[in-house]
């Protein structure tokens, strides 16, 4: 130890102070305890001549507590206490600013270490990190402080010493690894290990109170530590496992397959640094075991569920009876051979499993923080076991674990969510065996708690609500209504965490049975009489990643006018969201997990400024989904139809301009019906697209009136003899479901009367358009209010690129057919050949409010945001469309293949190109349902923009005539063009 005594300037204390010195120094070379005994003695003497007040106390204090530290690091004293009694009062003297509290903070650390390494007492090692830290800005090269705190007597030993300490995940405990981390520059040799700990101390917390955002900082930290590890580096596995672990638990939480697949690699990946004999082996295939069991669940991979238990076969193998750990291995293995009965009903798996749970549950203490866990897995299989066996003893046990799993838990602990889920299935496994109607009551409780509980993982909780809402409609249950309403809050909630486009849709693809729940729920509130409840449920689950992106892009003029402040803060705030959420993931995965947190820390401040919004009077309902009222709205110009095809009814609402909507039920249609329709209309498509233009279409002419008679007949007798519909009016289709691949304004009777005149088809009777959905609907007549000066530009690409497609040869003559009927007052520009490229056409979208396209289109039935236009150099995409916000823009014709086609995994999403430029501002859209043959298309768009542009008006540009033009031009070349390409254009929007 260095001597750090301190000089005192008055005489009688300074001779004092100077005899202490002597004697000390003469310890320090005799090692003489007497010696030791005189300097502390006259350095008691100073610091009795330094009263409370005395400006030298301080370092009295020191010089004192020096020589006593002295002499117990050399065992020649016991007492340490008073020693550290001695520097804290010193430290308390020099406060902040001081020029001495630096060597205070030191020499206290100094004396807490040497106490930790006598007592090992946690809190003096704690309480050194944090002295540490205080020092940390002065502890620069160079400086006095960095030559003495520097090292491993000092800040080594303190890193070192909270390093070993058990993980706490208290507030208090994490912040100390953070500050120890603080300590561990990039560079330092204890860096990695520091990372380690507090990645390991945020998802303790997590799996406490369930707040992903530890969880994402563990998974950022753990990643650093494994990108630190060298080859060879001797706790490169125990990165490696606990990174791992970290990932599978945010799978659990978020149900991202990538993390997933990541910790299976990587717990692969320290699997193999631990060779047979390695002492770690067993943990690393217990680890490997669970992952693979939850990828198995996931997607039923036989191999997966085979190794798990072969895995945990071995595991048991190193622990043998007596081994501490051999309860976890226990219940790992039953959780293995359950999860593989699951899947193959072998019933020896099944009764294995219950025997090893058993054995597990009987080596726990009483006190095991996871004995929650064996407690549900053995009720689980032994819900199992009775629907097998029906005996009653099994069901009885089982509901009786679940209960006191659920009374072991904290009310926050994540696993209570796991604990009512399987509670419900239990008292449902007894309700369907004994059919005890509080066994019903009970599980659909247990499945709302489920459901609701905060800091479930959301997939988990999806999960639930999707089962509670079958099993409500299988059981005929009042809850049924409630459980879809859940499941659309809970869907989105998941697809709002996902901080791009593309992995939006993958969420909400991820779960099975989940693309019918918009569809089941109006079915269940039509069967209930409750009609208004049916269109706000259909309309709160279908187009929900539309509904999300548009959040960001919502008209604020009234709230302007009430509060301009908080007006401006949604719009920055929006704005900054806008741009984090970007189009598609980030491949690097580091990046993807920041962008993801940032992405989440933008979205809670936009959720507290529309939370503020919400508070004022007028705004109440800002952003929330729409009521009836609200949707209604999108009846202002004429009744909306929404057509509803559900494995429990297939019918309509009609939604009138005023009063409540209207129920069409359609009995002779079923939903295996309607799929037969669509997959025979596309037989009939392309079977037409290889006839000759004159010869009949007769399959599409049965295929049309099969559409007239059971689908729109019905609706069309409502409108006219209920409603008092005018022949002419408009009125908007909103197919859900298979009713979205039917082309329902094509419904006609091909019939004739007996004076020999023809029955009226659809659009004889009614202007029709489409809308994806009500909301989309309403959103584009609220645009409406915008008016700017017309401008118009036509786009055409008839020579793609290699692979793009055959050349449309009669694109550019169609360019100059529009260019021509266009009024010259909208400032025309046309766009072809080497300019259409990817960048020219989205700035000409983004710059006219009039746009014709002519080109290829392809819809990606796969991707598809990745649907579409073939540019000279590359692909206008969907998602290039989306990410442009064009509030003044008007009327969109789409004269290329595909482009109003949705998503075949998702249909009630709508994702097509049509309604892609419908999203980004443009309020009337021309779209086609299929291939478009460019030499017969033209007169379709020659006769539509004669129709659209009369000269009687002067040619007054007005995007509402569109469907009337559309209508109108379709009729006039019934002798020039083949029924399919006059059934292939279609009118969104207003």
């Amino acid at each position: 130890m260095q001597l750090r005594l301190q000089s005192l300037a008055d005489c009688k204390m300074a001779r004092d102070t100077d005899a202490g010195h002597a004697r000390f120094a003469k310890y320090v070379m005799s090692k003489k305890v007497s010696h030791l005994n005189n300097a502390v003695e006259h350095f008691l003497l100073v610091l009795d001549q330094c009263p409370v007040s005395h400006p030298d106390r301080a370092t009295a204090l020191t010089n004192l507590a020096w020589a006593r530290l002295e002499g117990y690091s050399q065992n020649d004293l016991q007492d340490i206490d008073t020693t550290i009694s001695l520097f804290h009062d010193a430290l308390a003297l020099r406060p902040r600013h001081h020029p001495d509290r630096p060597l205070s903070l030191y020499n206290l650390a100094e004396a807490l270490n040497w106490r930790h390494k006598k007592k090992n007492i946690a809190a003096d090692i704690r309480e050194a990190a944090q002295i540490c830290h205080e020092l940390l800005p002065l502890w620069t090269e160079g400086t006095y402080i960095r030559s003495i705190v520097a090292g491993e007597d000092c800040v080594d030993y303190v890193i070192n010493g909270c390093i070993s300490l058990p993980i706490d995940a208290s507030d208090e405990g994490i912040h100390l690894r953070q500050v120890v981390l603080e300590l561990c520059p990039i560079g330092h040799q204890l860096r990695p290990r520091a990372l380690d700990k507090l990645s390991w101390a945020l998802r303790a917390r997590f799996e406490q109170h369930g707040s992903i955002d530890d969880l994402d900082t563990s998974i950022q930290l753990g990643r650093e530590a494994v990108s630190l590890c060298p080859e060879g580096h001797s706790d490169c596995d125990i990165y490696l496992n606990n990174l791992a672990f970290s990932l599978q638990l945010r799978f659990d939480h978020q149900g991202k397959p990538n993390d997933l697949d990541e910790a299976i690699f990587l717990h692969e990946e320290a699997l193999r640094l631990r060779p047979v004999g390695h002492k770690y082996r067993d943990a690393s295939l217990d680890n490997l075991g669970l992952a693979l069991i939850a990828r198995f669940k996931k997607r039923g991979d036989l191999y997966d569920i085979t190794r798990a238990v072969s895995l945990y076969r071995e595991a048991l193998t190193l622990h043998p009876p007596g081994h501490p750990s051999r309860d976890i291995t226990l219940n790992n293995l039953a959780h293995a051979l359950q999860a593989r009965y699951d899947g193959l009903y072998v019933i020896e798996d099944l009764n294995e499993a219950i025997d090893r749970y058993r054995e597990s549950f009987q080596l726990q203490r009483l006190d095991d923080p996871e004995r929650h866990a064996t407690l549900l897995n053995l009720s689980s299989a032994l819900s199992s076991r009775f629907t097998q066996t029906q005996e009653n003893e099994d069901v009885e046990e089982a509901i009786t674990l679940c209960q006191e799993s659920l009374a072991a838990l904290s009310s926050l602990h994540p696993a209570k969510c796991v604990s009512y889920a399987w509670l419900q299935r239990a008292h449902l496994s007894r309700y369907r065996i004994q059919h005890k109607p509080i066994d019903l009551s009970s599980a659909m409780e247990h499945f709302r708690q489920s459901s609701i509980h905060p800091t479930g993982g959301l997939p988990q909780r999806i999960l639930v609500a999707i089962d509670w809402a079958l099993q409500a409609e299988i059981y005929q249950h009042e809850s049924a209504l409630d459980a879809y309403q859940m499941c659309f809050e809970l869907f989105d909630s998941h697809v709002m965490t996902r901080s791009s486009i593309i992995s939006r849709r993958e969420a909400a693809t991820a779960f099975r049975g989940a693309g019918s729940l918009p569809v089941d729920a109006a079915s269940c509130a039509i069967r209930r009489e409750n009609l208004q409840r049916a269109v706000e449920l259909m309309e709160q689950g279908r187009g929900q990643q539309w509904s999300l992106a548009s959040r960001l892009r919502t008209p604020l003029e009234d709230l302007e006018s009430m509060s301009p402040e908080l007006a401006r803060k949604l719009l920055h705030l929006s704005k900054h969201l806008s741009d984090a959420q970007g189009s598609a993931a980030s491949t690097d995965r580091v990046a993807a997990d920041r962008a993801a947190t940032e992405y989440r820390r933008l979205t809670r401040q936009w959720e507290a400024a529309v939370a503020e919004i919400r508070d004022l009077r007028p705004f109440s309902r800002f952003l929330l989904p729409p009521s009836y009222k609200d949707l209604q709205a999108a009846a202002r110009q004429g009744q909306v139809i929404i057509l509803i095809a559900s494995q429990y009814s297939c019918s309509a609402i009609i939604v009138p301009t005023s009063g409540d909507p209207h129920h069409v039920p359609l009995p002779s249609v079923t939903l295996v019906d309607l799929t037969n329709l669509k997959d025979r209309f596309a037989r009939a498509i392309r079977q037409a697209s290889r006839m000759n233009p004159t010869e009949s279409r007769t399959d599409l002419i049965v295929l049309s009136r099969i559409i007239w008679e059971e689908i729109m007949l019905p609706i069309v007798n409502v409108l006219e003899l209920v409603l008092k519909l005018k022949r002419r009016s408009r009125i908007w289709l909103c197919p859900t479901a298979a009713f979205t691949s039917i082309p329902l304004h094509a419904a006609n009777p091909f019939q004739t009367k007996a004076d020999r005149s023809k029955e009226p088809c659809l659009e004889d009777l009614y202007i029709c358009s489409y809308t994806p959905t009500l909301s989309a609907l309403v959103r584009s007549r609220q645009l409406m209010k915008k008016c700017v000066p017309p401008s118009f530009v036509a786009i055409g690409q008839g020579q793609p690129g290699a692979g793009n497609g055959k050349a449309l040869l009669a694109v550019d003559s169609e360019l100059e057919i529009v260019h021509k009927l266009v009024p010259a007052t909208a400032n025309r520009t046309t766009i072809s050949g080497d300019a259409a490229t990817r960048a020219g056409a989205l700035e000409a979208l983004q710059h006219n409010t009039w746009v014709h396209l002519a080109c290829h289109g392809k819809q990606d039935c796969t991707q598809p945001y990745d649907s579409h236009f073939v540019m000279r150099d590359a692909h206008l995409t969907l998602l290039d469309i989306m990410d442009r916000d064009i509030p003044h823009a008007e009327f969109a014709f789409l004269s290329a293949c595909h482009t109003a086609v949705g998503d075949e995994e998702t249909p009630d999403e709508v994702i097509h190109l049509a309604a892609g430029l419908q999203f980004s501002g443009f309020k009337s859209v021309i779209g086609t349902l299929w291939e478009v043959d460019d030499s017969v298309a033209k007169h379709v768009v020659e006769a539509f923009y004669k129709y659209m542009f009369d000269m009687k008006e002067d040619g007054v540009m007005d995007c509402t005539k569109a469907a009337w033009a559309l209508n109108c031009a379709t009729h006039a070349v019934k002798t020039k063009v083949p029924l399919e390409q006059r059934m292939v254009f279609i009118h969104i929007g207003v």
